[in-house]
């Protein structure tokens, strides 16, 4: 978004009574809705600018216009503002805009729960419309979902360390824990939104369709919280008995899960069973045959037995894995 910067004149600024606030500082002159520069118009301007660069060196003054014209309103008026650019699908708009209330008032649940929100909102429309990019668009598309899905979550855990009894924030944050398969921390995390909820709700909680929504989804995660904490128990040294809890996972809805076969192969690996860690790695690769981390675990096992047929074997399955990144990477 592009934004025209000038200084406003002695007289504009005697007859706003802001020469003591803005006087010689450079400030955004694009024009509102109605084509007219005005107060509002230039204090809905700063706020996008501050929302857009955290460190821009004029923050302070633009912050005490914003509050010199809006006055004890100035964070209501600004998530308005961000609401309204949401509501029609302006999502990054919406973001300067809850950002710019948060410079103001950094404890605003409003504010901070927007905000969550339209990162949320901007990556999954970005995600939609960029799924047939190839090449660099594809690559910049990744890098932008990867930034704002992380600034969602982390506002989101914010929002619940900040106000602990406001149960949205647990709803949102244990999806995102879900999408990224933290499945234990998305267990957690929406067993405190029932409880909050439930209590919000009263007597109509029975029938509240979130919450409803929610328990049915932790009756979903129990087997795949059972399989995160024998990856996590295998990852951590205990071999076996990470190994016993993914093994009656081998056969049924779960066995194409190829971090299931990937951690099996790495106790088997750990448990000195060197045939069946490669069986293991072996069934994880044919679910990410381009998982060059199962192949380099693959030719360390099979140069600990000597089988140099198979070490040349996964040398060149990852030299052509790396050959067409770096073939990507030039389109």
């Amino acid at each position: 978004m592009s934004m025209l910067f000038d200084e406003l004149s002695d007289d504009y600024l005697e007859k706003a009574g802001v020469k003591g606030i803005i006087g010689g500082v450079p400030v955004p002159v694009n024009p509102g809705e109605d084509g007219e520069l005005s107060t509002l118009s230039i204090a809905l301007n700063m706020a996008k600018v501050i929302g857009g660069d955290a460190n821009y060196p004029y923050a302070d003054k633009y912050i005490e216009y914003i509050k010199h014209v809006a006055g004890e309103e100035a964070v209501k008026m600004l998530i308005s503002e961000g609401a309204k650019a949401a509501d029609v699908g302006e999502f990054e708009v919406a973001c300067m805009f809850f950002r710019a209330a948060l410079a103001i008032d950094k404890n605003s649940t409003a504010a901070l729960f927007l905000y969550a929100r339209a990162c949320k909102e901007a990556y999954e429309k970005e995600a939609e419309e960029s799924c047939e990019e190839t090449g660099e668009k594809a690559k910049m598309a990744e890098e932008y979902i990867g930034s704002f899905k992380a600034e969602s979550m982390e506002s989101f855990e914010l929002l619940t360390m900040l106000h602990p009894e406001f149960d949205m924030g647990y709803y949102f944050l244990g999806y995102a824990y879900l999408n990224l398969g933290l499945y234990t921390k998305a267990q957690l995390t929406w067993v405190t939104f029932c409880k909050l909820h439930a209590e919000a709700a009263g007597e109509d909680a029975a029938s509240d369709e979130m919450l409803n929504e929610i328990e049915e989804m932790l009756d979903k995660l129990n087997d795949p919280v059972i399989i995160e904490q024998g990856c996590n128990r295998i990852m951590s040294g205990d071999y076996q008995g990470g190994k016993n809890l993914l093994e009656k996972y081998m056969e049924g809805p779960y066995e194409l899960w190829w971090p299931m076969w990937y951690h099996l192969g790495i106790a088997e690996e750990g448990l000195g069973n060197t045939e069946e860690a490669i069986s293991r790695f072996k069934k994880a690769l044919t679910f990410t045959p381009s998982n060059t981390d199962i192949m380099k675990e693959l030719i360390q096992l099979y140069q600990a037995i000597g089988d140099e047929e198979n070490v040349q074997k996964y040398s060149n399955k990852i030299q052509v894995v790396m050959n067409n990144i770096a073939e990507e990477k030039t389109f």
